[in-house]
């Protein structure tokens, strides 16, 4: 091996959370942390200052806590209301019902990042930073990594973390174009509801409003999802024009809205595919882009990394990358199937919407229905 190549039991392209979460599991599993290589484009103090907000479960706090990544600032959700616009019925999810202490929490992007990557840090993770993958080959042990600083790295295993936005990504084998944006933003209103949760379907896709406590007091983080050929108006429209229409979409359940941050907007669509060979395997959005209703995103991307962890710690193998991708098979179907639907149910024909708004309000009256899907939107299928 020459000066500038680097040999690695795993190879770790892109450290976001989940692949960060990834090096962090096999540190806290055993394996040594020289022999894990995390490979990003970013510097650090990027990745720590992005301020986009992010939704994490019930289940993902408890992977975060089991590497000592929990607690870190964020905002508890206690209740997540769940209606449609228009319509009749609405369902109410509640922490009490579910016996913990909350049904998920909202935090930074960057927030995330920084207590993961100080796991890395204490436990010696190799971290290769701003650099990026030009090549990757397999080879019948493991795969050969060239980077574009010239270095190039060799590992058993390489795993793609580093998926990027809908809009950016080649086709998967299950790829749907939902044909909505989603504008991003915070804002706050007169009449704010603490650590309530709002999921409002709109005949154009969901509009989210997540609960975070903010340096001038209680905000929501938006999520709303409208046509493409509207979101360039919205986008354009000043403070005020903004407020009034996102008050028109949403109601008046918070009084009204009196202030919003800048806005940024990006496409939607479903693109997955469980990519893997014998040497290299694909998590997090790399393997998977959802739509962003339910926030499942990322807590499906973080439970793929504690699977792939638990596997790749008893030996970075061909095998492993097998016992992975048949443990998480019902998992990731079952939450792609999940928010695809939720995705698409509610912009559907309009003689079926009163009947989504009646399944709404029979789902707040029968218990084990709501059960099961606030114990979906946890914990994923266990």
């Amino acid at each position: 091996m020459t000066e500038q190549e680097l040999d690695f039991d795993v190879a770790i392209c892109g450290a976001g959370p989940v692949g960060l979460a990834l090096a962090a599991f096999l540190a806290r599993r055993g394996m040594p942390g020289e022999r894990i290589a995390l490979i990003d484009g970013k510097s650090l103090g990027q990745a720590i200052s992005d301020p986009r907000s992010i939704a994490l479960s019930w289940g993902s706090v408890q992977l975060l806590d089991e590497v000592g990544a929990w607690p870190l600032p964020a905002t508890a959700i206690h209740q997540i209301h769940v209606s449609r616009r228009g319509q009749l019925g609405r369902s109410l999810m509640d922490r009490r019902d579910h016996d913990v202490d909350a049904l998920g929490y909202v935090t930074r992007y960057g927030a995330v990042v920084d207590a993961l990557a100080r796991r890395c840090e204490a436990a010696g993770v190799a971290v290769l930073r701003p650099a990026r993958v030009q090549s990757l080959d397999e080879t019948p042990t493991g795969a050969l990594l060239a980077l574009d600083d010239g270095r190039t790295l060799r590992a058993q295993v390489a795993v793609q973390a580093e998926g990027g936005i809908f809009g950016q990504q080649d086709g998967r084998a299950r790829s749907r174009d939902y044909e909505q944006t989603a504008v991003i933003a915070r804002v706050t209103s007169d009449a704010p509801i603490a650590h309530r949760a709002f999921e409002r379907f709109t005949d154009e896709g969901p509009l989210a409003l997540l609960p975070e406590d903010g340096p001038d007091g209680h905000q929501y983080a938006l999520v709303w999802c409208v046509r493409p050929e509207r979101a360039g108006g919205i986008l354009d429209l000043d403070d005020t024009q903004f407020l009034h229409q996102l008050g028109d979409a949403f109601g008046t359940r918070l009084g009204t809205f009196t202030k919003v941050s800048s806005r940024v907007a990006f496409p939607l669509g479903l693109n997955a595919e469980a990519r893997a060979t014998a040497r290299t395997v694909a998590i997090g959005n790399a393997a998977q882009t959802l739509h962003p209703v339910a926030g499942q995103g990322l807590n499906l991307g973080l439970r793929d990394a504690a699977v792939l962890a638990r596997q790749l710690a008893r030996g970075a193998t061909s095998a492993a990358i097998g016992r992975f991708l048949e443990e998480r098979a019902q998992d990731r179907k079952l939450t792609i199937d999940l928010t695809d639907t939720m995705a698409r149910a509610f912009t559907a024909s309009k003689p079926l919407q009163p009947l989504l708004g009646l399944g709404l309000a029979a789902l707040d009256l029968a218990r084990p229905a709501r059960t099961l899907l606030a114990d979906l939107m946890m914990f994923g299928r266990r």
